[in-house]
């Protein structure tokens, strides 16, 4: 087991994709998908959408990484040889043990293509094997049904719902559903779950 530092440079890969850490250069390889797919931040608590929107993005998954509580990485797709979007470790706390995984998202073409999951395999490895965490949670708007089936599809359990959680951009308010994945679970199954949906 490593200590877990959000100062370290961690390349996760396989044969499949890369995933490495966002720098202020991403910004051409992720402004494309800001400009031509402002979809993809639908049911985000916070957009990408627009050029200045990808700007603020990135400035702010880095000033979190700094502050120690976020780890956000771009990821690649070597089938396809090309960027693919952004996912990354937050609200991470050493003492409990404890992180969340998501800001995720791709551009469409790499949707459904079982690039999530490959992602997702990468993901929860290191945070149960190497970084030593026993608790993995997810958190999506309620309403993103396509998000939730995916998280439980992998061996997410549901835990429950805080109602009108986080203030939107169009001044309504989300319902956020948490689900989660323990180390036990991770170890007794979870795991296994990910490698068939690999195969």
């Amino acid at each position: 087991m490593i200590l877990f530092s959000t100062a370290e440079n961690y390349i996760l890969e396989d044969e499949r994709v890369l995933l490495r850490p966002l720098s202020e250069k991403d910004f051409t390889h992720l402004l494309p998908f800001a400009e031509n797919e402002a979809g993809l931040w639908k049911h985000s608590m916070v957009s990408a959408a627009g050029e200045e929107g990808m700007k603020k993005y990135i400035e702010k998954a880095l000033s979190q990484r700094l502050s120690g509580i976020e780890y956000p990485f771009i990821v690649f797709d070597k089938r396809l040889n090309a960027y693919a979007g952004s996912t990354r470790f937050y609200d991470i706390q050493m003492a409990n043990q404890s992180l969340q995984l998501g800001y995720t998202w791709y551009g469409k073409k790499f949707q459904g293509t079982g690039l999530n999951v490959q992602c997702k395999f990468l993901l929860l490895s290191f945070a149960f094997e190497s970084a030593g965490m026993w608790r993995v949670e997810f958190r999506a708007d309620a309403r993103n049904a396509r998000s939730i089936a995916a998280m439980k599809k992998i061996g997410c359990k549901e835990e429950g719902v805080l109602r009108q959680h986080t203030p939107l951009d169009d001044g309504t308010r989300r319902d956020s559903i948490i689900l989660s994945i323990l180390k036990n679970e991770w170890e007794n199954g979870v795991k296994e779950i990910l490698k068939n949906l690999l195969e």
